[in-house]
Order: C-alpha cells, then structure tokens, then sequence
C-alpha cells in the first residue's frame, strides 16, 4: 500500500473514446499491487532454497520498503509532466524485470528484485490512482470522484491481498512453487501492459524540470498531523507485517505449514482492510480515526493471543479485525493531512504523511526480525503488538486534546 498525490486534471480525450479505459487501467493497478505481495507465502521456501533466517528474511522485505520510497519520491509525481500512460507503462515493465530477478536464484537477486518491485509500486500508486479519476471524469462530466476513488482503494489495497492467495494457492498446488506463481504474474502484467493501449492519454506531456516530491507539515497543526502520522505509521506496520512475516509466525508459532493457508490469511487481511474502508467511507474522519484505531487494537490484541494459546482461528480473527481497522483508521489519517493543508500544499502534506506511513513498511518488521534472534516468536509478537498498541493510543489521545489546532 502506497501513495502520493498530483494535480488532478480535467482530460481532454477524443470523443469517440471518452473515458474507455477505466477498466484496463484499474486491471494494471490490481495486478500490479498483486504482483507486489505475491513472495509473502513464498518467503519460507526462500529461506530454506537460500538458507537464510527470518533475520534476513524481515531484511528482505524492508528492501521493498526502501524501493516504495525511492519511487514516490524521484518519480512518483513525474506523470504530471511525461503523461499518465507513459508512467503506467513504465512501472508494469519494472514489475515484469522484477519478476524476471526472482526466477533467478540466490539472495542478491531476491533483494534486487523486492526493490525494483517496491519502486515500481512507489511509480505506479498516485499515478494510477489520478489517472482513474480523470478517466472517470472524461466519460461522467460534472461527476464526484467517489467512484474512481472506490475503484483506485479496491485495485490498491484488494490487489494486494489477491497477491498472496493466488502465489499460496500455485506454490502450494502446482509444480514449481518457486516458478510457476511468477510465469503466471508475467503473464498477467504483459495483459496489464497491452491494456493501456486501449486507455486514451489524459495528461498533455510538457517540457519540466525534474525535482523530488516535496513534504511538508501543515502550519499550525503540527500536533494534529503527527498524529495522524502515528496512526498511518501503525497502519501500513500492520499489512507490512503480514505481507513479510505470516508464514514464519504460521510455522513457527501455529505449527502450520500449509502455503495456501498463508496466502488466505494475507488475502483475509488486506480484504477486511478493503471491507472496514468502504463501510466506514462515509464518516467523518474523526470517527474513522478513532473506530479504526479501536478495533486495530482490539485486532492486536486477539492476534497476540492467537499466537500464545496457540490458535489458527484466533490469530486469524486477529489479523481481520487489525485488517478492517488499519484500514480505515489510515483513510482517516490520510483525509485528516489533506483537510488540515492548504489547497496549495495539499500534495506536500499526503506526501509527508506517506513518508511516515512508509516508515512502517521497514521499522516494526524489522524490529521484529531483530527479536526474533533474541526472542521466541511468542514474546517477539507480543512486543511489537504493545509498541504498535502504545503509539496509537498516543495517537488518540493526541488528537483528543482540547487546543485549538485539534478542534475538529
């Protein structure tokens, strides 16, 4: 799960082809966004063909991280200038080179390709998503964005869980788990790839001059917005943390080895994560922020459980509820930076939230990792929950406070 912002425009395509590939562009952003979680059930039979431990694997999937924000931030942004379509192109062929780096073995090509994977989602997320609504725009003229908005969550979020399902069900099933979920994703991003000659250009290429994405605090609400940067942090730690380490902690933990169950699992969670946004999208984000947080805790909390009883249906009744609740609290915390920035800045603010949100790819699985070595996994998991827990009750707290910049 990625993203920054750019300018929105109102496209002029042909009229014979107004708006014609919306589906074909929602398609490419699924897939991709797939592709991009697909080693999660896989990682396990990295480990044991590299011989490397869950250290290294936790290590492995912070590259990707790392990848997500080198793209955002040098090229995220730069469809505003070269086109929606040129742009959309560029991260599938990434996602397909990095498919190519994991049918090769050895460790080197396993990170080489998680960070050019990571890049090209970092490419792909603001682009897609503005795309989608110019397109939704030139074919319903007048039309609220709500639908292009509904379509871009559900191809973000929703694409990454199909990942991991569809990986955990081939490896699981079919010969070659190593091989076969990968020829199957090539085949599905050169689809992706030949779609986009079937959607129109929105965006007129101009001559630019090339600068990273620029962050920035909303002046005057520097408590409000570290909040939200807390909570989107605790968020994206969540679906990091499935999409890196679920079938190490199903092994290690649950004594469950079966590669398909780890990909339903991931599936399950990210789902929940789509479900909790589109129930609770027409609330306030103040509610959002606050019923997300709650039932992330909560989803926390069942998930230390599962893993201490032990129990497969309670950890799994965990990682739903952290699922449903990290959703919507990161859709609260991502309307709370664009309402509290000017209209002006509005892209810097997002971008500086992303930054932090970002952060929680890399930081909390990697601590995790770290006590694993130290740590059984039991007393690893519950440590990460009670500081993921911790910083969004601060979080809460921060954004109860009775000042003047919290006034909602």
């Amino acid at each position: 799960m990625s993203g920054t912002t750019l300018a929105l425009t109102v496209p002029a395509v042909r009229a014979g082809h107004r708006g014609d590939g919306f589906w074909p562009v929602a398609y490419a952003f699924a897939v991709m966004m797939a592709f991009s979680a697909a080693p999660t059930p896989l990682s396990v039979l990295y480990q044991q063909r590299d011989g490397f431990g869950l250290s290294t694997a936790t290590v492995v999937f912070a590259s990707y991280g790392v990848g997500v924000v080198l793209g955002v931030f040098t090229a995220g942004h730069v469809s505003d200038w070269l086109g929606r379509r040129r742009v959309l192109r560029w991260a599938l062929i990434a996602a397909m080179a990095a498919g190519v780096l994991f049918l090769m073995p050895g460790l080197g090509s396993l990170l080489a390709g998680r960070i050019l994977s990571g890049a090209g989602v970092g490419l792909l997320t603001a682009t897609a998503t503005a795309y989608l609504m110019e397109l939704h725009l030139a074919r319903h003229p007048g039309t609220d964005r709500r639908r292009a908005a509904m379509a871009a969550t559900i191809a973000n979020v929703g694409g990454a869980g199909l990942g991991p399902l569809i990986s955990g069900v081939l490896a699981e099933y079919a010969p070659g788990p190593l091989v076969v979920p990968y020829l199957v994703f090539e085949l599905l991003l050169a689809l992706a790839v030949a779609g986009t000659f079937l959607a129109p250009e929105t965006v007129a290429p101009r001559a630019f001059r090339w600068r990273p994405q620029r962050a920035s605090v909303p002046p005057g609400h520097g408590n409000r917005y570290a909040a939200a940067g807390m909570i989107a942090f605790t968020s994206v730690a969540v679906f990091g943390l499935f999409t890196s380490l679920t079938p190490g902690i199903l092994r290690r933990a649950l004594d469950q080895h079966s590669l398909a169950v780890a990909g339903v699992v991931t599936f399950g969670v990210f789902a929940a994560g789509v479900a909790g946004q589109l129930t609770m999208a027409r609330h306030s984000q103040a509610v959002q922020l606050r019923t997300g947080s709650g039932v992330l805790i909560a989803g926390l909390g069942a998930l230390v459980a599962g893993v201490w009883l032990p129990s497969v249906g309670v950890f799994l009744a965990g990682g739903l509820l952290s699922g449903a609740g990290a959703g919507v609290a990161l859709q609260g915390a991502v309307a709370t930076a664009a309402a509290l920035a000017a209209p002006g800045l509005r892209g810097e603010s997002l971008a500086g939230l992303f930054l932090v949100g970002y952060l929680g790819l890399t930081v909390p699985v990697l601590g995790l990792g770290l006590a694993a070595q130290r740590l059984d996994i039991r007393m690893s998991v519950l440590n990460v929950a009670v500081s993921l827990a911790v910083l969004l009750v601060v979080a809460v707290l921060q954004l109860r406070k009775p000042t003047s910049e919290n006034q909602e």
